[in-house]
């Protein structure tokens, strides 16, 4: 017989005969706040909870429901649900049918047993992620979306935890959490293992530790397993109940009472000390972990059976027996009625429209245009303040590191719930001095030093995002992007897309990278890869090749995300930070003067950059292969007698296909300089989009090899070079 149903069957039997267990809590509802009523609703809740996992399988079975992870023996986060304000975000584990469930009835209107079913059988009209995945989520209740996450939204709760204290410091108005809010996050005993898990938790009290509030509730619903390996008993609490600036609380899953209580407590101490609590909740996993997982392929059938008699409805119906609140026949006909009531909803929601057409699936990928709060318009005065010291040099052409430092402190006086984050970003400025002087025009409060952890840098910036603050964050190195690249694509790109455009988390990531660095580097402080933002659909990637083009592309990435939701990965190019000039010593031709906000033509996504209009050949590159690509047509033209156009992408994804193929039409002869490796680079992108769309043209690459990049003076011998630049177009051009 199918799990579900045995633990059904064995429900009807013990509550038919009497046979109620003994409640493993001496903890009575009384003491702690739960009056009758509640204790009946959230039986209510518990028992919808249970008919919906059992209902999920039919469904699956008929083929009209997909992806079932039950709640089964994690009804009791009912009463976390009870404990908490319905405005406190949640970022939920899967398992958390009975917590949506339960807050719905704090907001007049929901529908919840309507809402999940349309999700559980893929409808188009599901009102959390239009039919795109089955997940526990609902703007209402402030529950953002989550899939199958392992611990991977826990950094973003701690940003959006972090956000609420800055945002009351700074006095913002009409953010989404109110100043006393606490925000809740729930995981299971196994993916508190997981290194993202292990790092949110250390952020926390790291923050903690040092006075800065950090209201947020870490629900660790321990059930014992993980798919298929057991916890070591006692791992948990023996891992969490001491650590500092993390205050630990026990309760047990299986008594309603102790759940509530221990929820209480713990969202008491989150809103009055504004303070991380650890809240290590013990549950039971009923069935399988999740789908057709059978346990008796790894468990004996004993403990199977063990956890059986652990079935937290039995407890709660023991507990309102005990407490003369409902009959066993009042318990057995809610229980019925829910499932038969639970039935006649399904047979309606598999009805519902699905999702025909590509078209309609990608909708949500961008999230829909929303109006951004109005920028300050800072006077003469203000911005003469700002600039007190640098006006002197605001007058004379700057490299890229100076501009940038500017651009970002006007960005700051003109939005005040922008914030700066990263490593070293401080007093210090940054590696590249990129941040100079920021910390002491803004405070520590809008520029912040993190701890070492780019899961945690990631994480405070999507998740100050759900409150209404955009952070500019920093990651010191290309390289070590890839120690959080999950928080860009699990966590920031999908989130619009799993919530049909009701949820955005705008973030402005910027990198230091790529190469050509002197006398500094190896592989991680020249990494000349960027594919793997290439594949991520929705984000932007922007990669300025000069000063003049970093400010203005940044002001676009700062609209892009106030108004437009977007998730933005602006790569700067270490080599080119403070390069002065272009063809020989004191050219300065790659420096420009500072243009004000306003002063300066704006770059929008997709707009290229063009210099030159030959016919001869065009060269389409980004970044240092745009420089080098520079030099090398002054020598083609002087040299050769060839007339050359030279085109800067500037924005690597979206590609403006359109617009690139626009701008080389007119030249027989297409040349693609990447300074990323031959395989995965930009340049396949390229190859593929003028062998569709320009077939007539005869087109090239050159490409850095496939290569690690190597310390001292081979650093750029597998990098394209000015002089193999012009070696591959008189090639290209004259055979």
């Amino acid at each position: 017989m199918d799990a579900a149903e045995i633990i059904h069957e064995k429900f009807l039997a013990k509550l038919g005969r009497g046979e109620l267990p003994r409640r493993l809590s001496k903890v009575q509802p009384g003491e702690v706040g739960l009056t009758g009523d509640a204790m009946v609703e959230l039986f209510y809740s518990q028992c919808a909870s249970r008919q919906m996992d059992r209902l999920s399988r039919r469904l699956q079975a008929r083929g009209e429901g997909f992806y079932t992870i039950g709640s089964s023996g994690h009804e009791n986060n009912a009463a976390v649900a009870e404990a908490f304000r319905v405005d406190d975000m949640a970022f939920l584990h899967y398992r958390s049918n009975a917590f949506q469930i339960h807050r719905s009835k704090k907001l007049p209107g929901q529908t919840p047993s309507w809402d999940m079913l349309l999700s559980f059988a893929a409808s188009a009209e599901d009102p959390i992620s239009g039919g795109r995945h089955k997940v526990i989520g609902s703007k209402p209740l402030a529950i953002p979306p989550q899939t199958s996450t392992i611990a991977s939204h826990l950094p973003k709760a701690v940003g959006a935890a972090f956000s609420i204290g800055i945002a009351r410091t700074l006095k913002l108005q009409d953010t989404t959490m109110a100043c006393d809010s606490v925000v809740l996050c729930s995981f299971g005993d196994a993916s508190a293992n997981h290194s993202t898990a292990q790092g949110a938790f250390n952020t926390a009290a790291w923050a903690a530790y040092q006075g800065t509030p950090m209201p947020l509730v870490f629900i660790c619903e321990d059930n014992g397993i993980g798919i298929s390996t057991r916890t070591p008993k006692g791992w948990i609490e023996a891992n969490f109940q001491d650590r500092p600036a993390l205050r630990y609380i026990r309760c047990s899953g299986l008594d309603m009472a102790d759940a509530y209580r221990g929820a209480r407590e713990a969202a008491h101490h989150a809103r009055t000390k504004r303070q991380p609590v650890f809240l290590h909740m013990d549950t039971v996993r009923l069935y399988g972990h999740a789908g057709s997982d059978v346990q008796a392929t790894y468990l004996p059938k004993h403990l199977i059976e063990q956890d059986e008699e652990r079935d937290p409805l039995l407890f709660s119906a023991a507990l309102l027996v005990e407490q003369n609140l409902l009959s066993g026949k009042d318990i057995l006909d809610i229980y019925n009625e829910t499932e038969a009531t639970l039935n006649r909803v399904a047979e309606e929601a598999i009805r519902r429209p699905k999702l025909t057409t590509a078209q309609v699936v990608m909708e949500s990928i961008v999230p829909p245009k929303r109006e951004a709060v109005r920028a300050n318009t800072p006077t003469r005065e203000q911005r003469k303040a700002l600039f007190a010291r640098d006006l002197g040099m605001m007058e004379k052409p700057q490299h890229m590191a100076r501009l940038l430092s500017w651009a970002l402190a006007d960005l700051m006086l003109a939005h005040g719930n922008i914030i700066v984050a990263g490593e070293d970003v401080g007093p210090k400025g940054g590696v590249y001095n990129v941040t100079a002087k920021l910390h002491e025009r803004f405070g520590s409060c809008r520029v912040i030093n993190t701890l070492l952890d780019e899961q945690s840098i990631l994480g405070l910036g999507i998740g100050a995002a759900h409150n209404d603050l955009l952070a500019i964050t920093e990651i010191q190195f290309l390289a070590y992007v890839h120690n959080a690249e999950d928080q860009i694509r699990g966590e920031a790109a999908t989130l619009s897309f799993f919530s049909n455009g009701q949820y955005a988390n705008p973030t402005i990531i910027r990198i230091a990278g790529l190469g050509y660095q002197k006398g500094f580097g190896g592989h991680f402080h020249n990494d000349n890869s960027l594919a793997v933002f290439r594949d991520i659909p929705g984000l932007v990637l922007a990669c300025p090749s000069n000063g003049a083009d970093a400010v203005e592309m940044l002001r676009e990435c700062t609209r892009l995300a106030l108004e437009e939701g977007r998730v933005i990965v602006f790569v700067e190019p270490i080599a080119l930070y403070m390069t002065r000039d272009l063809h020989e010593e004191g050219d300065a031709l790659w420096t420009s003067t500072y243009a004000a906000p306003g002063e300066a033509k704006p770059i929008r996504l997709g707009e290229l950059g063009v210099h030159g209009d030959g016919t001869d050949l065009a060269i389409v590159s980004y970044a240092n292969g745009y420089y080098l690509s520079r030099q090398a047509e002054k020598i083609l033209r002087e040299q050769h007698g060839l007339a050359s156009r030279v085109i800067d992408l500037r924005w690597l994804a979206p590609l403006n296909e359109e617009a690139i193929v626009e701008a080389t039409r007119g030249c027989g002869r297409v040349l693609i300089v990447d300074e990323c490796r031959r395989t995965g680079s930009q340049s396949e992108a390229l190859m593929a989009l003028f062998a569709e769309r320009a077939p007539d043209a005869l087109c090239r690459r050159i490409t850095a090899e496939d290569s690690f990049i190597p310390l001292g003076r081979a650093a750029t011998i597998t990098l394209p070079s000015r002089d193999s630049i012009v070696e591959a177009a008189l090639e290209l051009v004259r055979g």
